[in-house]
């Protein structure tokens, strides 16, 4: 919190200046807390080569992020609000609006190459007891619906949010989220049906560059999505239930329930055992499930969905490891057994840094990763390893199957020297995200936190 001399300081400041006497110690007389400015600045270089049935090469440099305040409570109110914005800069012979994707990449911008600045955030907050309630413009981060920041900016939320941890070893919560904004890694999808599934709806695009869209009409789009009757997809929203329990030795329970109404019902449930081998040493076992059902009008039309997944991760000093698989499971409905995802979440163990395919019906997939910790040099690094055996149901090819292969690394060090500076590369190497297309990426991202 910043702290700031109170008026009545300055006031006698100014009298001890002019020679009247003072009976007050300056020592004695508190700050007054007029509030806490926040944000981050983001610089982000990403460049992608493209093989195989598409060949080019793009890249794009942008800067960026957020800056706000929160004010002082009052009466257990206090205020937040926050600015955030995208800049791309000209690194190639034309600007981006004019030769577009063949030589610059679209997810350091919003809708159409723009460049833009927004408020973000700008929500009250409450707080009584147990009991914290936030409304208004926020970032959310739950496993189906959530900020997704993978590029330069996050997906952010118009919604009402209440938190309580009355119950021991309970967090529970409920909410309602109105609108939502889109950020800009969602430039590099189209709005085709398969996006349903990688976090993105079909009407992202209206929902780009700061614009908050209604959460029904930024899933389905404008027009009738499956000959339903309706040309309206705009609905209520979406509301949200969720626990969390960590009342038993190594155990976290978590449960989460999505009604998108008129659109489905999603349940995600998790939960993990973490064992200690030795002091040096543990193995956590984890397990996810999501089942997903079509609800009140339908919009969507059929839908029924199941995935399992589960992850063995083993901890040793400072280096981790971890194994999961992931199946998803039947063909009915319109959607098959396709898990939906349009509002930004993805909280799938076998996910990759680009590739999603693991919610593709009658689609198993597994991953390998390893992390290891340079605590004295502030450095952690990563590599992974992931397939999908993509079945004959998914929604991005109907009817064909193939294998989708992905690895990359990720090397992040925090400067020591100056608190708040973040340097991270990161890199990916799909094969055959889609038959014969290729390609590899290379990211490089200054974060500096204040």
């Amino acid at each position: 919190m910043h702290k700031v001399l109170t008026l009545t300081t300055l006031l006698l400041s100014a009298m001890m200046a002019e020679g009247e006497p003072s009976h007050l110690p300056l020592s004695q007389i508190e700050a007054q807390d007029h509030g806490n400015i926040f944000g981050q600045s983001r610089s982000f270089y990403l460049h992608r080569t493209h093989d195989g049935t598409k060949t080019n090469s793009r890249s794009s440099l942008a800067t960026g992020g957020y800056i706000g305040y929160t004010s002082p409570e009052f009466s257990n109110f206090s205020a937040t609000v926050a600015l955030y914005g995208t800049y791309g800069f000209e690194i190639h012979s034309e600007d981006a609006e004019i030769v577009g994707s063949a030589e610059y990449d679209p997810s350091l911008y919003g809708v159409g190459f723009d460049n833009y600045l927004f408020i973000g955030q700008a929500y009250i907050h409450y707080v009584y007891n147990a009991t914290t309630v936030k409304a208004g413009r926020m970032r959310l981060d739950t496993p189906f619906l959530g900020a997704d920041d993978a590029r330069m900016l996050p997906n952010l939320f118009e919604a009402a949010v209440v938190k309580n941890k009355s119950l021991e070893n309970t967090t529970l919560m409920a909410g309602h989220v109105f609108r939502e904004t889109v950020g800009t890694y969602a430039s590099l999808f189209d709005g085709h049906t398969e996006d349903l599934t990688s976090g993105y709806g079909k009407g992202l695009a209206q929902a780009s560059s700061g614009h908050f869209l209604n959460m029904g009409t930024l899933a389905l789009g404008d027009n009738d999505f499956n000959d339903n009757g309706s040309t309206d997809n705009a609905t209520a929203g979406v509301s949200i239930l969720s626990a969390d329990y960590v009342g038993w030795e190594g155990v976290t329970l978590h449960a989460w329930d999505y009604i998108g109404w008129d659109i489905m019902n999603t349940l995600y449930l998790e939960a993990d055992y973490t064992l200690a081998l030795n002091e040096s040493s543990k193995i956590k076992f984890s397990g996810q499930y999501i089942t997903q059902t079509e609800i009140g009008k339908a919009l969507a039309a059929e839908i029924d969905t199941d995935y399992y997944a589960a992850k063995i991760t083993g901890y040793y000093e400072d280096f981790s490891a971890y194994l999961a698989y992931s199946t998803t499971g039947n063909t009915n409905g319109v959607f098959g057994g396709n898990v939906i995802s349009p509002w930004g979440g993805m909280p799938a163990y076998t996910v990759g840094m680009v590739t999603r395919h693991q919610f593709f019906a009658n689609t198993d997939a597994w991953k390998i990763a390893a992390a290891y910790h340079f605590k004295d040099y502030g450095v952690k690094a990563s590599a992974y390893y992931l397939e999908n055996d993509v079945g004959l149901g998914n929604i991005m090819v109907p009817d064909n199957a193939w294998t989708a292969r992905e690895a990359g690394w990720d090397i992040q060090y925090k400067v020591a020297s100056i608190k708040g500076l973040n340097l991270r590369a990161r890199a990916n190497y799909p094969r055959d995200f889609k038959e014969g297309l290729n390609w590899d990426e290379y990211r490089l991202i200054v974060n500096y936190d204040f």
